[in-house]
Protein backbone atom coordinates (compact mmCIF):
# COMPACT_ATOMS: atom_id res chain seq x y z
CA UNK A 1 0.00 0.00 0.00
CA UNK A 2 1.31 3.35 -0.64
CA UNK A 3 0.95 6.65 1.30
CA UNK A 4 -1.64 8.36 -1.20
CA UNK A 5 -4.07 4.74 -0.14
CA UNK A 6 -3.83 5.91 3.46
CA UNK A 7 -6.15 7.69 5.06
CA UNK A 8 -5.40 10.87 7.66
CA UNK A 9 -6.64 11.04 10.94
CA UNK A 10 -7.82 13.89 13.35
CA UNK A 11 -8.53 14.16 17.10
CA UNK A 12 -9.61 17.06 18.90
CA UNK A 13 -9.03 17.85 23.36
CA UNK A 14 -12.31 19.66 24.46
CA UNK A 15 -13.08 22.02 27.10
CA UNK A 16 -15.06 18.85 28.67
CA UNK A 17 -17.48 16.37 27.66
CA UNK A 18 -20.58 18.35 27.43
CA UNK A 19 -22.09 17.97 24.24
CA UNK A 20 -24.28 21.38 24.50
CA UNK A 21 -21.50 23.61 25.58
CA UNK A 22 -17.84 22.55 25.13
CA UNK A 23 -15.68 23.95 22.48
CA UNK A 24 -12.56 22.74 20.86
CA UNK A 25 -9.52 23.39 22.58
CA UNK A 26 -6.44 21.81 20.66
CA UNK A 27 -6.64 19.71 17.44
CA UNK A 28 -4.36 17.36 16.19
CA UNK A 29 -3.79 15.85 12.41
CA UNK A 30 -1.99 12.87 11.31
CA UNK A 31 -1.57 12.94 7.46
CA UNK A 32 -1.10 9.62 5.24
CA UNK A 33 2.93 10.37 5.77
CA UNK A 34 2.84 10.65 9.03
CA UNK A 35 3.57 14.07 9.46
CA UNK A 36 1.83 15.52 12.50
CA UNK A 37 0.09 18.87 12.97
CA UNK A 38 -1.10 20.50 15.60
CA UNK A 39 -2.88 23.48 16.96
CA UNK A 40 -3.96 25.06 20.09
CA UNK A 41 -6.89 27.00 20.33
CA UNK A 42 -7.62 29.93 21.80
CA UNK A 43 -11.05 30.16 23.10
CA UNK A 44 -14.35 32.44 21.11
CA UNK A 45 -16.05 34.78 22.77
CA UNK A 46 -18.79 33.23 23.05
CA UNK A 47 -16.92 30.33 24.24
CA UNK A 48 -17.56 29.98 28.35
CA UNK A 49 -17.43 26.24 29.21
CA UNK A 50 -14.67 24.68 31.13
CA UNK A 51 -13.98 21.49 32.75
CA UNK A 52 -11.27 21.41 35.90
CA UNK A 53 -11.42 17.14 35.32
CA UNK A 54 -11.40 17.42 31.77
CA UNK A 55 -8.07 20.21 32.18
CA UNK A 56 -6.39 16.97 35.27
CA UNK A 57 -6.70 14.68 31.97
CA UNK A 58 -5.34 16.61 28.95
CA UNK A 59 -3.11 18.96 31.17
CA UNK A 60 -3.95 21.98 29.37
CA UNK A 61 -5.06 25.38 30.99
CA UNK A 62 -7.89 28.24 29.71
CA UNK A 63 -5.15 30.20 30.86
CA UNK A 64 -2.69 28.51 28.14
CA UNK A 65 -5.18 28.39 25.57
CA UNK A 66 -5.82 32.16 25.91
CA UNK A 67 -2.02 33.15 25.86
CA UNK A 68 -1.12 30.06 23.49
CA UNK A 69 -3.74 29.46 21.66
CA UNK A 70 -4.00 30.32 17.76
CA UNK A 71 -7.76 31.96 16.45
CA UNK A 72 -10.17 29.60 15.60
CA UNK A 73 -10.49 31.15 12.07
CA UNK A 74 -6.85 30.56 11.35
CA UNK A 75 -7.16 27.09 12.59
CA UNK A 76 -9.87 26.21 10.70
CA UNK A 77 -8.47 28.08 7.69
CA UNK A 78 -5.23 25.74 8.21
CA UNK A 79 -6.93 22.92 8.40
CA UNK A 80 -8.91 23.63 5.15
CA UNK A 81 -5.00 23.94 3.69
CA UNK A 82 -4.26 20.94 4.91
CA UNK A 83 -7.39 18.51 4.47
CA UNK A 84 -9.55 18.14 1.23
CA UNK A 85 -10.96 14.57 1.42
CA UNK A 86 -12.11 12.37 4.45
CA UNK A 87 -10.31 12.62 7.50
CA UNK A 88 -11.04 10.21 10.29
CA UNK A 89 -11.70 9.54 13.54
CA UNK A 90 -12.43 7.33 16.77
CA UNK A 91 -15.09 9.48 18.78
CA UNK A 92 -17.37 10.08 15.74
CA UNK A 93 -20.13 12.05 18.12
CA UNK A 94 -18.14 13.98 19.68
CA UNK A 95 -15.36 15.10 17.51
CA UNK A 96 -17.89 16.05 14.73
CA UNK A 97 -19.60 18.35 17.42
CA UNK A 98 -16.60 19.75 17.89
CA UNK A 99 -15.29 20.54 14.52
CA UNK A 100 -18.67 21.86 13.88
CA UNK A 101 -18.40 24.57 16.41
CA UNK A 102 -14.74 25.22 15.19
CA UNK A 103 -16.17 25.92 11.46
CA UNK A 104 -18.96 27.71 13.31
CA UNK A 105 -17.27 30.06 14.92
CA UNK A 106 -14.70 30.71 12.32
CA UNK A 107 -17.80 31.38 9.58
CA UNK A 108 -16.26 29.10 7.14
CA UNK A 109 -17.35 25.76 5.91
CA UNK A 110 -15.03 22.79 6.06
CA UNK A 111 -13.57 21.49 2.59
CA UNK A 112 -12.91 17.71 3.88
CA UNK A 113 -15.58 15.25 5.26
CA UNK A 114 -14.62 13.75 9.02
CA UNK A 115 -15.81 10.26 8.87
CA UNK A 116 -15.38 7.22 11.91
CA UNK A 117 -12.58 4.64 11.27
CA UNK A 118 -15.19 2.19 11.78
CA UNK A 119 -16.53 2.82 8.26
CA UNK A 120 -12.87 1.98 6.61
CA UNK A 121 -12.67 -1.56 8.92
CA UNK A 122 -13.86 -4.65 8.48
CA UNK A 123 -15.41 -6.62 11.29
CA UNK A 124 -13.02 -8.55 12.16
CA UNK A 125 -10.53 -5.19 12.05
CA UNK A 126 -13.21 -3.44 14.28
CA UNK A 127 -12.90 -6.04 17.09
CA UNK A 128 -9.40 -5.94 17.06
CA UNK A 129 -8.96 -2.49 17.12
CA UNK A 130 -9.22 -2.07 21.35
CA UNK A 131 -6.68 -4.37 21.81
CA UNK A 132 -4.37 -3.17 19.14
CA UNK A 133 -4.67 0.59 19.79
CA UNK A 134 -3.33 -0.40 23.38
CA UNK A 135 -0.19 -2.03 22.15
CA UNK A 136 0.44 1.15 19.77
CA UNK A 137 0.09 3.17 22.97
CA UNK A 138 2.53 1.15 25.03
CA UNK A 139 4.84 0.32 22.02
CA UNK A 140 4.82 4.25 20.73
CA UNK A 141 5.00 5.88 24.60
CA UNK A 142 3.33 8.55 24.34
CA UNK A 143 1.12 10.51 26.56
CA UNK A 144 -2.29 10.33 25.36
CA UNK A 145 -5.22 12.94 25.78
CA UNK A 146 -3.33 15.30 23.28
CA UNK A 147 -4.52 15.71 19.88
CA UNK A 148 -1.31 14.97 17.84
CA UNK A 149 -0.22 11.91 19.65
CA UNK A 150 -3.91 10.79 19.75
CA UNK A 151 -4.15 11.38 15.79
CA UNK A 152 -1.07 9.39 15.43
CA UNK A 153 -2.00 6.69 18.09
CA UNK A 154 -4.98 6.02 15.36
CA UNK A 155 -3.22 6.25 12.67
CA UNK A 156 -0.70 3.38 13.40
CA UNK A 157 -3.47 1.71 15.37
CA UNK A 158 -5.34 1.61 11.70
CA UNK A 159 -2.12 0.70 9.74
CA UNK A 160 -1.44 -2.45 12.33
CA UNK A 161 -5.06 -3.71 12.11
CA UNK A 162 -4.99 -3.56 8.13
CA UNK A 163 -1.64 -5.72 8.44
CA UNK A 164 1.02 -3.42 7.17
CA UNK A 165 3.74 -2.84 9.78
CA UNK A 166 4.41 0.12 11.86
CA UNK A 167 5.38 2.91 10.29
CA UNK A 168 9.23 3.81 10.74
CA UNK A 169 10.91 7.32 10.44
CA UNK A 170 7.67 9.46 11.30
CA UNK A 171 8.27 13.11 10.01
CA UNK A 172 7.16 15.41 13.54
CA UNK A 173 5.95 18.70 12.05
CA UNK A 174 3.92 20.01 14.36
CA UNK A 175 2.16 23.74 13.70
CA UNK A 176 2.92 26.37 16.37
CA UNK A 177 1.29 29.62 16.51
Amino acid sequence: MNVSDRPAFIDFEASSLDLIASYPIEVGVSLPDGTLHSWLIAPHVLWQDWSESAEAIHGISRETLCAEGRKVRDVAYELNQLLNDAVYCDAWTFDSFWLHRLFRAARIRPTFLLESVSSILSAPQVQQWAETRQRVIESLGLPVHRAANDALILQETWRRVCGEAPAQNLQYRVARP
